[in-house]
């Protein structure tokens, strides 16, 4: 299902700029420690599908670069030295290896269309995949826990095969307008967020809403969605503190891994 990247160019060696790090400095290490650790806690939660999914974020201080697992590693496999620094023309700054191409295709455009996007996490994980081929909107919000997304989410409707070119990436950027959630129909989703804690935080939270509609859907009663003034309000309530609250969720799912799994940071 993977396919390979043939990029257009070879990459130039590229000095960063007066105000930006170094590629090997250690705001950009941690971005990496970070990411490889979203990745093994994803494994561990069956997030991922074989080695087709692919999770991206900005590099600190920089727009136009992103670090992105390479082809043909699965999330359990991965540390911070073999995540790729790609730019948005295909061409691997550092690192060895190439993204996969859909990762390429989804991921660079979308960073460079959505400024705001600087970490986009792409997964057909099973329940909230599930929904996405459902009829009608695919997330009730009828739990707490969905009402996290209250607001927050779209749904690409046209699915048009797999991003193998500019134009499908392009395509999947202009369907998600304002969204950090977008449910990519018979496909899986996207979130998008400001950082690395706060897109695992959706990430998370979403499979769990999802799963537990599917418990709920699963007994053949109605589910009863939350009053809409009450699920506005409750997600204004969840909202004041999520940047904190993912921050804190980051940190513990790197001090177990620190004791089980510390290769994620290598």
């Amino acid at each position: 299902m993977a396919h390979s990247l043939t990029p257009g160019s070879t990459a130039p060696f590229r000095e960063p700029g007066p105000n930006q790090p170094a590629l090997d400095a250690d705001a950009v290490w941690e971005a990496r420690a970070d990411l490889a650790a979203c990745f093994r806690m994803a494994a561990r939660h069956g997030l991922e599908e074989g080695i087709c999914n692919h999770f991206s974020a900005l590099v600190p201080g920089y727009d136009d670069l992103f670090i992105v697992n390479p082809y043909g590693w699965a999330f359990r496999e991965l540390t911070a030295s073999k995540l790729l620094i790609c730019d948005f023309h295909g061409n691997v700054v550092a690192g060895e290896g190439q993204p996969e191409a859909t990762a390429f295709y989804i991921h660079a455009r979308i960073h460079k269309a959505l400024p705001r996007a600087r970490v986009a996490f792409h997964t057909h994980m099973p329940y909230a995949t599930a929904l996405s081929m459902t009829e009608g909107e695919p997330l009730i919000f009828a739990g707490q826990t969905s009402l996290k997304f209250y607001g927050r989410t779209a749904v690409d409707h046209d699915y048009n095969g797999l991003a193998l070119d500019e134009s499908e990436g392009d395509r999947i950027a202009g369907a998600i307008g304002d969204a950090d959630i977008v449910f990519m129909k018979h496909h899986g989703v996207m979130v998008l967020a400001p950082t690395i804690a706060e897109a695992w935080d959706d990430l998370y939270y979403l499979e769990r809403a999802c799963e537990v509609q599917a418990l709920a859907l699963s007994t053949g009663r109605k589910v009863l969605p939350v009053a809409p003034a009450i699920a506005e309000a409750a997600y204004r309530q969840m909202r004041e503190g999520d940047a904190e609250s993912a921050r804190l969720h980051l940190a513990s799912i790197r001090r177990t891994l620190d004791l089980e799994e510390p290769a994620y940071r290598s």
